[in-house]
C-alpha cells in the first residue's frame, strides 16, 4: 500500500499535472474573471519550473557537496550501488542505461583499481505496471557480459524502493558476513534519502559516493535566467519525488 502510495503522490505533486489541472479548471469555472486569473497562475508556474537557473538552484541547495574519493588512495571493503538505472527492454532482454547508470559506471573504475573488492548492486523493480522486471537481474547479467568476476559481486533484485534497498541488502551483507567500510553509491540528488535510510538500517562505516550531479557551475547567461527549458522542468520532476520521498520516510520512522 505504501509503495502504491508514494508513487501517487509522486503523480499529483508533478508541476506538470498541476499546469494542466488549472487549464482544464479554467475552461470549467463560470466565475468572472477567474478563468484568466487560473490561465495567468498555470502560465506562471510553467516557467518557473522550466526556469534553468531556479531548477539548477534549487538542487545546488539540496544535494550534498563531497570531497573527490576519486582523487583520494582510500579502500573500502564493498560499494553498495542503488539501482533505478536504465530501463529493461525485455524483447531483447537487455537494460538501456539512462543518466543514473552513472552510478555503475563510475563504481567500476574504483573495483578495476583495488579501491574496493566487492561491488553490491540493489534494485528489483519500481514498476507497479512491470513487476517482473526486476533491474538486478539485467544489471547481473550485463556485468557478466563484461566479464566482471561473480565472486566480487552481489546483486539483490527484490526491492522496490530505497528502503527495501537497505534492509534487504543488509540481510544479505549480514548472511555473506561483509562488513567494514563501503561507498554507498547514488544519484547526488538521491543522496541525502539515502544516506538516512541505510544508516536508520544499522549500516555503519558507510561513505557517501555521488554521481550524476544535476547542479552545475552557477550561470548567468541570458538563456540559462530566462528561457524556459522543457529538460529543467523534467529534473525538477525528480528532486520534486526525492522532497516527498525524504518527507514520506520521515514520517514513516525509515530515515
Amino acid at each position: 500500500m505504501f509503495f502504491i502510495l508514494s508513487k501517487l503522490l509522486g503523480f499529483l505533486f508533478s508541476p506538470l499535472v498541476w499546469v494542466v489541472a488549472l487549464l482544464l479548471y479554467s475552461f470549467k469555472t463560470k466565475v468572472d474573471g477567474r478563468a484568466k486569473k487560473l490561465r495567468i497562475t498555470a502560465v506562471i508556474i510553467l516557467y518557473i519550473c522550466s526556469n534553468s537557473f531556479i531548477v539548477d538552484e534549487c538542487f545546488r541547495a539540496y544535494e550534498p557537496v563531497t570531497p573527490d574519493y576519486d582523487l583520494m588512495k582510500t579502500k573500502y571493503t564493498a560499494a553498495i550501488v542503488l539501482g533505478g538505472i536504465g530501463d529493461i527492454d525485455v524483447r531483447l532482454g537487455k537494460i538501456n542505461f539512462g543518466p543514473s547508470g552513472d552510478r555503475l559506471f563510475q563504481t567500476l573504475p574504483l573495483y578495476y583499481k583495488g579501491r574496493i573488492n566487492k561491488l553490491i548492486f540493489t534494485g528489483g523493480s519500481g514498476s507497479i505496471e512491470f513487476p517482473e522486471k526486476k533491474e538486478g537481474l539485467y544489471v547481473r547479467n550485463y556485468l557478466r557480459s563484461i566479464q566482471f568476476p561473480d565472486s566480487d559481486l552481489v546483486v539483490e533484485w527484490q526491492s522496490r524502493n530505497t528502503y527495501e534497498n537497505a534492509v534487504f541488502t543488509k540481510k544479505i551483507m549480514d548472511s555473506l558476513k561483509i562488513g567494514g567500510p563501503m561507498l554507498l553509491v547514488t544519484s547526488a540528488y538521491h543522496m541525502p534519502r539515502s544516506m538516512a535510510v541505510f544508516k536508520k538500517a544499522g549500516y555503519t562505516q558507510l561513505t557517501p559516493y555521488i554521481t550524476n550531479r544535476s547542479s552545475g557551475p552557477r550561470r548567468f547567461t541570458f538563456d540559462h535566467l530566462f528561457i524556459p527549458n522543457s529538460g529543467a522542468l523534467f529534473s525538477l520532476q525528480f528532486l520534486i519525488h526525492e522532497w516527498i520521498g525524504y518527507l514520506t520516510y520521515k514520517l514513516k520512522g525509515y530515515a
